[in-house]
Formats: structure tokens, C-alpha cells, sequence
């Protein structure tokens, strides 16, 4: 996609939620951290990777594991090795196969929109089987690990593998999972703002997120049912 045509791609309610996004971290920032830069990138670069994401571009996964890296080294300032652990070793190499994923199944030959999917009932088990499994092993992993504030530590990583096999798979309930995974985390950085002010940016970042991702929400109901509607046009012409 040209940079160019940038501005044509994006709604204008998709460039204003972009720049409103951006702008609240940027204050955010300046006004309760000023020092760690890796935090202000993080933030700015997943902001980004949400607009994409909602209209179901690959380059949101892009930026995605970009960010999974950046939100690692930033989770283990705070001793989160939660957040460390499952953005570095399970967001991150799942964004990378949902970028494969998304690149294998564009929507009608076009790359920069991803064709929805519908998952069936034997795969959803499957993913509540697996979920159960990770939750389980994360656990006691972070639990060995005296890892902050544990059982939501636990529970931001199951709700974070949900999304990313949702994503994964195409299906329009990654952005509600991670949506619920935003709750989450904005209440892990809420905890850790109460010993370090400057993390309050995070938190403000997060709450950024959870907007972000109701929008790419109701982005892909509409995607789904338009996808869906011209496959039965294109059908009835036949």
C-alpha cells in the first residue's frame, strides 16, 4: 500500500480515533514519565498496529510483534514477568503466524484486507482445551518466578492466548478478546502506578487500546457481513 493513498484507505473516524490515540500518549507521557522512551515507542507503535489491524491489514501484525518486543523489555521493568514471558514468547511468534496467515488469505486478491473466517464448534473446543492447558502451565511458571501481582499476571495470559489464536484464525472475536485483555492489563498497570507514577502512562495507553479494539470489533461484524454478502451476489450470478 502507497503512503500516499494513506489518507484515502483510513475513514475519517479511523484517522481521528488514530490521532486522538496518539496524542493522549503523547501527553500522557509527558506529563507522568519523560524518561523511558521505550515505553512512548511501544505505546505509539501499537496505536498503529491497531488501526491496521482493524481494518484487517497484515502490516498490523507487522507492527504487532514490533510491539511484542518493546512491551517485554518494558514488563520487565516492573518485574511482570507475565506480560514478559507472553509477549515475547507467545503474542510475538503468533503475530508472526497470523502475518503468514493473514498474507495466505486476502480477501479477494486483495492484500491489504484479510477474508474473515467463521470458526466451527470442534475448533473452538480445541482452543478452550488449549486455553485451560497454557492458563495451567503459565501459572505455575510465573508463580516460580514470584511474578507481580500473580492471578491477574495469569489471567492477562489466557485472555492473550484467546486472542492471538483468534487472530490466528481470522475470526472477528480476537478484537473482543483483546478488548477484555486491555481490562486486564489496565488494571495490572493500575497496581503498578500505585509504586511508580510514571507507569501511569501505560495504563493511559492500554485504556487507549481497549477503545481501539471495540472499534476493530464492530470493523470486522461489517467486513464479515459485506465479505459475506458479495460472496452471495457473486453466486447468484453464476
Amino acid at each position: 500500500m502507497k503512503f500516499k493513498s494513506i489518507k484515502g484507505y483510513f475513514s475519517k473516524v479511523e484517522i481521528a480515533l488514530w490521532v486522538i490515540s496518539v496524542s493522549l500518549i503523547i501527553i500522557s507521557f509527558s506529563v507522568f514519565d519523560r524518561r523511558n522512551y521505550i515505553i512512548l515507542a511501544a505505546s505509539l507503535i501499537g496505536a498503529t498496529s491497531l488501526i491496521f489491524n482493524a481494518k484487517g491489514n497484515p502490516i498490523g501484525q507487522v507492527l504487532i510483534i514490533i510491539f511484542g518486543i518493546l512491551y517485554g523489555i518494558v514488563s520487565y521493568t516492573f518485574a511482570y514477568y507475565g506480560e514478559m514471558i507472553t509477549y515475547l514468547g507467545m503474542t510475538a511468534p503468533m503475530a508472526i503466524v497470523a502475518l503468514i496467515a493473514w498474507l495466505k488469505n486476502p480477501y479477494n486478491g486483495n492484500k491489504a484486507e484479510v477474508k474473515v473466517n467463521r470458526l466451527m464448534w470442534k475448533e473452538i473446543i480445541l482452543m478452550a482445551v488449549l486455553t485451560v492447558a497454557v492458563t495451567i502451565a503459565f501459572y505455575f511458571i510465573l508463580w516460580y518466578f514470584n511474578t507481580a501481582n500473580l492471578l491477574p499476571s495469569t489471567l492477562s495470559v489466557t485472555t492473550s492466548f484467546i486472542a492471538a489464536y483468534l487472530t490466528f484464525r481470522r475470526s472477528p472475536y480476537f478484537a473482543i478478546v483483546y478488548a477484555a485483555n486491555d481490562i486486564v492489563l489496565i488494571v495490572l498497570w493500575i497496581l503498578a502506578t500505585l509504586t511508580d507514577i510514571s507507569y501511569l502512562s501505560v495504563t493511559i495507553c492500554f485504556a487507549v487500546f481497549l477503545v481501539n479494539d471495540i472499534y476493530s470489533f464492530i470493523n470486522w461484524l461489517k467486513m464479515r457481513k459485506r465479505q459475506h454478502n458479495r460472496e452471495e451476489a457473486q453466486c447468484s450470478e453464476k
